[in-house]
């Protein structure tokens, strides 16, 4: 689905990664090269009407809270540098990067970062950049849906940005059963227009 874009709309891709998109990566998820095409048709459209395209990237250290290997959730993945954390290749990079989780952190919303000991949350550059740009609307699209694009979301729709994703670019990791409902069901809830 392209959405329309011009004055004042952005484009969020988020973790279009080895690590996510390629069958194997170190955290796969599951139909995660199947988005790219259509990505690159928003980048595209995007493009073409002076929209700005932002691309969030997961920057982890080789050891991190963030990894089961350090009490966390995940195993490793997007390690700094590694052929895992690059973006897919036949995806279409032409905008600013906007990295998370650089210092060991939770990176899950391209806007912010959570300290995995604290809690404490720091701004990202993102907010700042579509502040500067006048952005109003932003459209969300990557991976995975019930992670990283649902945290972007929700922190956009907290920064008062009109939201629009949509689900037909974006794939969900589903740890839990109907993870990716109630995703959708918080997004909606929250004011993002989920179609």
């Amino acid at each position: 689905m392209t959405e329309r874009y011009g004055p004042g709309i952005a484009l969020l891709v988020v973790d279009v990664q080895n690590d996510f998109a390629d069958r194997a990566g170190s955290l796969y998820v599951a139909g995660g090269e199947q988005v790219v095409a259509g990505i690159n048709a928003e980048v595209t459209a995007a493009r073409a009407a002076d929209s700005p395209v932002f691309y969030s990237q997961d920057w982890h250290p080789a050891h991190t809270p963030h990894f089961v290997t350090g009490g966390g959730v995940w195993p490793p993945h997007c390690v700094a540098d590694s052929a895992g954390a690059a973006f897919h290749p036949e995806l279409v990079v032409a905008g600013e990067v906007i990295r998370k989780g650089v210092d060991g952190g939770d990176g899950y919303s391209a806007f912010s970062v959570r300290d995995p000991s604290s809690g404490e949350r720091r701004a990202t550059l993102l907010g700042a950049r579509l502040a500067e740009l006048g952005v109003a609307t932003l459209v969300v699209v990557g991976l995975a849906g019930d992670h990283c694009v649902r945290a972007s979301a929700l922190d956009a729709r907290e920064r008062g940005l009109s939201v629009r994703l949509p689900l037909a670019l974006t794939r969900f990791v589903n740890l839990e059963p109907d993870d990716e409902g109630r995703a959708v069901t918080a997004m909606r809830d929250a004011g993002v227009l989920v179609g």
